[in-house]
């Protein structure tokens, strides 16, 4: 998920801006659009569930619980964070130790049920969950152990990246994971995450190695050199191959950068990256956000850079948490409401939010310019987005992420454009990123790409899933036409046809499923209705 603005400080500035809002808006509904959520949202009844649509909760009582583990629920439902796809299940079980996994693990073949492993569930299509399944919470599997010596991190799948950062700084950094840390690192590997270091790649290039159950219980090592194929099958594998138990991560040096912004036209920017930005090792992380405004939509391009600086009298404070979530989340919030609250939030990014930046490195000498800002590399990723979670009723954010070739980037924006116009879609934030080549099995890149990150605001009714299925239908035609792949953790409202012609490999990709799990042990939503 991508940051949708720059860490503030609350001041004269944001009063005013407030001040202005609420007169014009009103209290009461400001209120609303600031206010902190309560719980989790319960957006929608759960789904007909074919097959397993009915939960025999005596069958369940009569098993569960399994001895030796414990499940946090029996029956039910359960989620991800669209709220859209609520599903119920068998049961969940909380896992601590490999033990639990296995125990588990059997469990579910003795019983014939479809086994998942879930994280923060911010996967938005069921690859966390299936109806009637189990489902393994990993959250409280999560031990992070720093090998100075081998500059790597072994950490267990349920750990998140915030917990990995805190335990990372000041000394080191996390070399490649998204641009947010909420997620956790089996859910990061399962899709072959990507993020803000143009030059690291995906999470798949920073994995050592990794320890896999496999359905038969059996523990595994995998690798770039020992039983590639598996490594190359449960990286970007979406839990369908086993259970992560164990990762060993390559770390990097938390290096100090200055923050740079400049303005321009999107059709600049791939020259720019190609002969600028690519071409410069000291540029470390960057990314880009389109203009949402609809004066200027889609091109307009606001480029934010991290170029390193040298030196050794750096003073790196404490990784601190995201202020101001309040205001945060009413400006997120009231870009929803209409073209002029979109364009006052595309006016703020531009001109008002770096001026309030939070600089978190000193240094005792002057680096020659008193408005340089300077920052670790772990601050631009240490944000947990409190402020994207809200109170609105019959309302979600939903993300899309489609993979461009480099030559297509302009073609694709401008159909893109004409796209979400014309579905009268409410985009919240574009994100322009930068894949390589992936050399996983199901891989979204198969030659360098540029990443369009999409945050869209949609209604939980039907008439507002209707709407973002046919966007969605067609930004997945227009991406297949410029030879471009879609990502597959986001809703499943992609067709077997456009699935088939976007990854020319599913099929492969099921047969090998098939042949390391027969039993189809490990099954979720997205296996379910793709895979037959």
């Amino acid at each position: 998920m991508q940051k949708l603005s720059r860490k503030f400080k609350t001041g004269a500035s944001a009063i005013a801006v407030l001040v202005v809002l609420f007169g014009v808006y009103g209290f009461r509904k400001l209120q609303a659009l600031a206010a902190d959520p309560v719980g989790e949202k319960d957006c929608r009844p759960a789904a007909d569930g074919g097959e397993q649509g009915k939960i025999d909760l005596e069958r369940i009582k009569a098993i569960a619980p399994l001895p030796g583990v414990k499940w946090s629920q029996l029956g039910g439902s359960i989620n991800d964070a669209s709220c859209l796809n609520k599903t119920e299940i068998y049961g969940v079980v909380e896992v601590h130790s490999v033990e639990d996994i296995a125990k588990t693990l059997a469990f579910a073949r003795d019983n014939k049920l479809s086994l998942t492993t879930a994280g923060v569930r911010h996967s938005m299509g069921g690859q966390a969950f299936r109806k009637g399944g189990v489902v393994l919470d990993m959250r409280g599997f999560n031990r992070i152990e720093l090998n100075e010596n081998t500059r790597s991190v072994t950490v267990q799948p349920g750990a998140t990246w915030h917990d990995i950062q805190n335990v990372l700084h000041p000394r080191f950094a996390v070399r490649a994971m998204q641009s947010t840390d909420i997620f956790s690192v089996g859910g990061s590997i399962s899709v072959n995450a990507h993020g803000m270091d143009h030059q690291a790649g995906a999470l798949a290039k920073s994995i050592k190695s990794m320890r896999v159950m496999l359905a038969d219980g059996s523990l595994k090592t995998v690798s770039p050199t020992e039983n590639r194929e598996l490594f190359d099958l449960v990286v970007g594998g979406y839990g369908l191959f086993g259970v992560i138990v164990e990762a060993e991560l390559d770390i990097a040096d938390n290096l100090v950068y200055q923050t740079g912004r400049r303005m321009l036209d999107y059709k600049e920017f791939p020259a720019l990256f190609a002969n600028e930005i690519e071409k410069d090792a000291n540029v470390g992380l960057m990314y880009g956000h389109l203009s949402t405004a609809p004066s200027t939509f889609l091109k307009e391009m606001l480029l934010y850079t991290y170029t390193r600086v040298d030196g050794t009298d750096f003073k790196r404070q404490p990784l601190g948490e995201v202020s101001g979530v309040k205001v945060r989340r009413l400006t997120v919030n009231l870009s929803k409401q209409g073209p002029l609250f979109q364009e006052l939030k595309w006016f703020s990014e531009k001109h008002i939010e770096h001026r309030m930046e939070t600089c978190t490195v000193s240094r005792a000498q002057a680096i020659g310019s008193a408005e340089a800002c300077l920052v670790s590399r772990n601050d631009p990723m240490h944000d947990s987005v409190p402020y994207l979670r809200n109170a609105l009723p019959n309302d979600t954010d939903i993300l899309h992420e489609y993979f461009i070739p480099r030559s297509q980037f302009v073609s694709f924006v401008d159909g893109m454009r004409k796209v979400l116009t014309d579905n009268k879609t409410n985009l919240l934030n574009a994100s322009v990123r930068i894949v390589h080549q992936e050399r996983n099995f199901l891989t979204y890149a198969p030659e360098p790409a540029f990443s369009l990150v999409l945050y869209i605001n949609q209604s939980t009714d039907d008439e507002g899933n209707r709407r973002m299925k046919k966007a969605t239908e067609e930004l997945i035609d227009l991406t297949v036409a410029h030879k471009g792949r879609f990502f597959l953790p986001y809703q499943l409202y992609y067709s077997r046809d456009q699935l088939q012609r976007s990854y020319p490999q599913i099929n492969d990709f099921f047969a090998a499923k098939r042949k390391y799990d027969p039993g189809e042990v490990f099954t979720n939503t997205f296996y379910q209705k793709y895979s037959s």
